[in-house]
């Protein structure tokens, strides 16, 4: 039997009311994401990085990767990374904390580094949680040095700012270096306070291979010869690599650079989930 026009009048009622409430909520959350941050202006660090960097950004509104290009002689470089990264360290500190072995083990290693340190363990330590912004707490001592850094590179904050300060979490990086018709070097490497650790290197002559776009190319590389195990170079040829980077602008201030535009592309891409979401619910 089909329901009375009553009953479809109260469920559409009900839908309705839901819909209003949700709305509501959303706005409610899209408003004080807003008065937390503003996404809107890219931050000033943030910004003099891409003023005085020979990297250009490609930055697809919508999507999670983001590009830097430059040129670098008879090289092409194109630096990748995702804001999936963020996310990924959201998910692994939830697991930790819904893990009450791991919890506990956790306690008993914090008291132990505390009265070894005669508690030096504050909340200035790295690896502290991930603060609302996304990132974490850093003490001074974990700072790098103005010596250490390149002349005319980006700048960290001054000293007046350290309080600020916030070691990043680890960002994924794959890095393309071509030149034509000899070939690609690929690296995949980690960016984490202030470091550029290289995990591998790999050789492809054909460019393609190194960013397969169908499945035919992605199968095909699976038998190719691209490298040993990076960690199993010898330790003055894996500090060669590192220099090697280094020359071409992938350095300290990189590795401090791309998790804080992580952190404020997810943040501006939130907001727009938000509000997309927001006039769907009331179109």
């Amino acid at each position: 039997m089909p329901p009375s026009r009553l009953h479809r009048q109260y469920e559409q009622r009900k839908v309705k009311v839901l819909d209003q409430q949700l709305s509501a909520k959303l706005e409610s959350e899209l408003q004080i994401e807003k008065e937390t941050r503003d996404s809107d202006t890219l931050p000033a660090d943030i910004k003099d990085f891409l003023d005085n960097s020979p990297f250009q950004l490609e930055d697809i509104p919508g999507q999670e990767e983001v590009a830097l290009t430059r040129k670098f002689g008879d090289e092409s470089i194109r630096i990748t990374f995702s804001i999936d990264d963020l996310n990924n360290v959201d998910q692994e500190a939830e697991e930790f904390d819904s893990d009450p072995a791991l919890s506990d083990e956790e306690a008993a290693d914090a008291a132990e580094t505390n009265v070894q340190s005669g508690g030096a363990n504050t909340k200035g330590a790295i690896n502290q949680g991930r603060t609302k912004g996304g990132n974490f707490a850093v003490a001074p001592e974990d700072s790098i040095a103005p010596s250490d850094r390149a002349e005319g590179s980006y700048e960290e904050p001054s000293s007046g700012q350290e309080g600020n300060q916030e070691p990043s979490f680890p960002s994924r990086l794959h890095i393309n270096i071509e030149k034509a018709g000899k070939g690609v070097l690929q690296l995949e490497a980690m960016a984490q306070d202030g470091e550029i650790v290289i995990e591998n290197v790999y050789y492809y002559k054909k460019p393609e291979f190194a960013d397969a776009k169908t499945a035919e190319l992605d199968w095909s590389r699976r038998n190719l010869y691209t490298g040993p195990p990076f960690g199993n170079l010898d330790e003055d040829l894996q500090i060669l690599w590192d220099r090697y980077i280094e020359e071409r602008g992938i350095d300290t201030a990189l590795a401090l650079w791309i998790p804080e535009y992580i952190d404020w592309k997810e943040q501006k891409e939130y907001l727009s989930w938000l509000s997309n979401v927001k006039s769907f619910v009331e179109a």
